[in-house]
């Protein structure tokens, strides 16, 4: 009886990121018997270097979904700090101090989104809208579309080489990922982020500040996007004024489909990695297959309505059983 209720817990508990990684599986079984090479080391290499940055914005957009909002201009914000990083290399800035200062005008720019949010209740994508036009239109007036070019020989890979820098920006992502995992799951502002985005008139009750919560998780967006940016500008020699143009829907594309409840108080960080590599190989896995990989998008979409759509059956099914459940206790309490 004990192994069944085990076996239950998990399946219940973890059926989404189960589903996800079946599909990243799958995936992964066709394109190996259509195309084999598509398994060899430096491919892997480049999906990992190339989606780790993604990934990064994905932990931020897990928080923010978690806590019962959405960030649709992390891309914009992206480019932005993407051009500043450029910028404050050519000065001469050191590297070490380039991995605190952007972050933090990225958390400067979460601020703005959190304060409209949290502390002047406006609507979180009426928000995000407005200050991804604001940011992309801004940059592109200032900078009228030039790329940040001539870049330091320190900034290329941390200066460390292609090797080094590659598996740098991938040991970050990864350090990211299981530092706010723990953090999650061990911390009380861990917890308290799953609290405001279930209920938060229940969690102001037990004694926590939703409107700090809000605000702390778009700061925390932000500077994740900051780093983001960073480590994806080290892999070029020159920056785009148009960076992570679309970069906000990968990030909550991978953030639903490995599992977080879209309406907010569900979600793990395990799921948004699975979320992130199978939405980051489809692209890579159709060319390999020799199919137009301008059915990446389309595959998308379908695979996020997918997880919606089981978001809405899950949820009919858990409220089903909770009526039945309610109603049979009912019945017995009658019967005494």
């Amino acid at each position: 009886m004990p192994n069944s209720f085990f076996s239950n817990f998990n399946l219940a508990r973890h059926q989404r990121e189960l589903a996800a990684l079946i599909a990243y599986v799958a995936l992964l079984v066709f394109v190996g018997i259509v195309a084999p090479s598509f398994f060899n080391a430096g491919n892997w290499r480049d999906l990992a270097v190339a989606n780790a940055p993604v990934l990064i914005v994905a932990i931020g957009m897990t928080l923010v979904i978690v806590a019962g909002q959405i960030d649709i201009s992390v891309g914009a914000q992206f480019a932005v700090c993407s051009m500043l990083a450029g910028a404050l290399a050519k000065t001469g800035i050191p590297m070490p101090l380039l991995l605190l200062l952007v972050p933090l005008i990225g958390a400067a720019f979460g601020a703005v989104n959190g304060v409209f949010v949290a502390l002047l209740r406006m609507p979180a994508i009426v928000v995000t809208l407005a200050t991804m036009v604001v940011w992309r239109d801004a940059l592109r007036w200032i900078t009228e579309g030039t790329w940040v070019q001539g870049m330091p020989a320190n900034f290329q890979w941390f200066g460390l080489g292609q090797t080094m820098g590659q598996v740098l920006i991938v040991a970050f992502a990864f350090a990211v990922l299981v530092a706010f995992y723990w953090a999650l799951g061990n911390l009380g502002a861990g917890r308290a982020v799953y609290a405001v985005g279930s209920e938060p008139e229940a969690a102001r009750l037990a004694g926590i500040n939703p409107p700090r919560v809000v605000l702390a998780v778009f700061m925390l967006m932000g500077a994740l996007t900051g780093l983001a940016a960073l480590l994806n500008s080290i892999r070029f020699i020159s920056i785009p004024s148009n960076s992570g143009l679309g970069l906000e829907m990968k990030a909550i594309a991978a953030v639903v489909v490995g599992g977080t409840v879209i309406s907010g108080g569900r979600g793990t960080l395990i799921g948004t990695l699975i979320g992130t590599a199978l939405l980051g190989t489809i692209g890579t896995a159709l060319t390999f297959a020799g199919i137009n990989p301008f059915w990446e998008k389309a595959i998308q979409g379908a695979i996020i309505l997918a997880a919606l759509a089981s978001d809405v059956v899950l949820s009919r099914i858990r409220n089903s059983e909770f009526a039945t459940g309610s109603k049979g206790t009912l019945q017995i309490g009658g019967a005494k």
